[in-house]
């Protein structure tokens, strides 16, 4: 077995504080990476060993390959954890790492690049009789008649980025007139996310349910499903609250698209954790949407089900260990859902609204999770996703677990920005949601204007605490992160002082 006694994580916020708290359970000394703009973060204090890799930018810090590398040699870290975003699914990285004699805790990097690519993925699936949504299994070229291609599929239809996933190169196309505007804004928007401009055409499956299929895999052939989530409510193609197990699939569904999902695992010779994503549509139909190589955000709802730690297992795969698991033994135990709070403002096309955060009071309670990597005193950073944390909650049941996430909705205070409580708590009410009879549409459908005027008696709206209360917190929250950090930074930190900040001038002034 490869011997992993300190991991090095190559991420920030939430992510990063959950895989410290799995390495810590197994005695393994953890390494937190950090830009000048997190030198405070929750992450940065809680890891054994810190090392600043540059300014805010992400394209400056978090995703350096070379500063990660040099970090992880001059640590002595003998694995890399990527998290989820940012390098996670690169799989240069991967086989960098490997170059560099660090273990990768993520699959193979021909299974990230197979699956990765959209088109490759599609063919491999196509292989294994798997059905996926009429369409290409090649990129659109310029010499392509695409008029002809989408008449033929049938609108409405959706162009997709052949590189990349996340609701990035994406546009749903009703209408020829659209079709030549829609594929080159696509292409654009691929281009600056992916590096890579090709997209496809599919036909657009109205009305569909996203549902997928949590899959393990170690490096002695062995394969387990860890069951389904639906992650149907999202906005911009992003999601917003999941639930485990669907509510809509048979016995029988659930266990024809695990078995799927499987089999794809198996033709790129995966290991580790990885999602296969599927629609399915009103008639129980599903079809194949993409596999991401790496752990899913919204895996806390998985763990709640299965009683699994899906970041140990992924530690011990990268060990080299054969999982000591039956599939027969992986049982569905009551329903878990989870509410991803962000600092957005729902009443406004869900835009952000970072903030400083006056007061950040979490819910509490058997059976109730929350996964945080911001904490009350600090700014929600511009430069970065604005997710606060992800609320997750098990009961015995679905009403159960509905009932207690509206207790645990209404129990979180946070004040200094807007967020994404109020329109969680609206889903956990609506009859769709309660009734398990919603889609992908579920905010277009439902969550309009004329709302906003329930927004003017939440007690989760936008306050403006007093400026000298906000500077003495911060002022005080510096000095004592400071204190904190000091015996265990292990190379430069930010160039940021006590003096040199807004907050300690006006504390100082106060």
């Amino acid at each position: 077995m490869r011997q992993i006694n300190k991991i090095l994580i190559a991420n920030r916020g939430e992510i990063a504080v959950r895989i410290i708290r799995s390495c810590s359970s197994l005695g393994i000394k953890t390494v937190a990476v950090y830009s000048e703009a997190d030198v405070f973060a929750p992450h940065v204090r809680m890891a054994d060993e810190s090392v600043c890799i540059g300014p805010a930018a992400s394209s400056q810090s978090y995703l350096v390959m070379d500063t990660i590398l040099k970090a992880a040699v001059r640590t002595g870290a003998q694995a890399i954890h990527p998290g989820y975003g940012f390098l996670s699914e690169n799989a240069i990285f991967a086989k960098r790492c490997q170059e560099a004699g660090i273990v990768f805790i993520g699959p193979s990097p021909n299974a990230i690049e197979l699956m990765g690519d959209k088109m490759k993925a599609r063919a491999l699936v196509q292989e294994r009789g798997i059905p996926f949504p009429p369409g290409l299994v090649e990129p659109i070229l310029p010499k392509d008649n695409v008029e002809q291609i989408a008449s033929e599929i049938g609108y409405p239809i959706l162009i997709k980025a052949a590189a990349g996933g996340g609701g990035k190169g994406m546009r749903i196309v009703y209408e020829e007139s659209e079709l030549r505007k829609a594929v080159k804004m696509a292409a654009s928007e691929a281009q600056n996310a992916f590096g890579d401009a090709r997209v496809y055409i599919e036909k657009y499956l109205e009305n569909p349910r996203h549902v997928e299929i949590q899959v393990l895999a170690d490096e002695h052939g062995q394969y387990f499903h860890l069951f389904d989530r639906e992650c149907s409510i999202q906005r911009r193609h992003q999601k917003v609250v999941e639930e485990a197990p669907c509510a809509i699939l048979t016995d029988d569904l659930r266990e024809k698209m695990a078995q799927s999902a499987i089999q794809i695992a198996r033709g790129c010779d995966y290991h580790g954790v990885g999602t296969v994503e599927f629609l399915v549509d009103k008639h129980l139909d599903y079809y194949f949407l993409e596999m991401n190589t790496r752990l899913q955000v919204e895996h806390p709802v998985t763990e709640m089900i299965t009683g699994l730690d899906l970041v140990e297992l992924q530690i011990r795969v990268a060990r080299g260990e054969k999982l000591d698991l039956l599939q027969k033994d992986i049982q569905i135990q009551g329903h878990a859902i989870e509410c991803r709070i962000y600092a957005e403002d729902p009443f406004h096309n869900f835009l952000p609204d970072i903030g400083f955060l006056a007061k950040h009071r979490i819910p509490s309670g058997m059976g109730v999770r929350v996964d945080s990597g911001v904490e009350e005193g600090a700014e929600v950073p511009i430069h970065y996703d604005p997710m606060i944390s992800k609320l997750s909650v098990h009961a015995p049941t679905r009403d159960k677990a509905i009932e207690k996430m509206r207790t645990a909705l209404s129990e979180y205070e946070i004040e200094g920005c807007q967020t994404t409580i109020s329109f969680c708590d609206y889903c956990m009410q609506h009859p769709s949601f309660t009734q398990g009879q919603y889609d992908t549409h579920f905010v277009s459908d439902f969550f309009t204007p004329d709302l906003e005027n329930d927004r003017l008696s939440n007690k989760h709206s936008k306050s403006q605490p007093d400026s000298s209360v906000i500077a003495l917190m911060a002022g005080v929250l510096f000095e004592h992160k400071v204190t904190k950090k000091e015996h265990k930074t292990s190379t430069t930190t930010s160039s940021a002082s006590p003096a040199s900040t807004p907050w300690w001038t006006a504390r100082r002034a106060n």
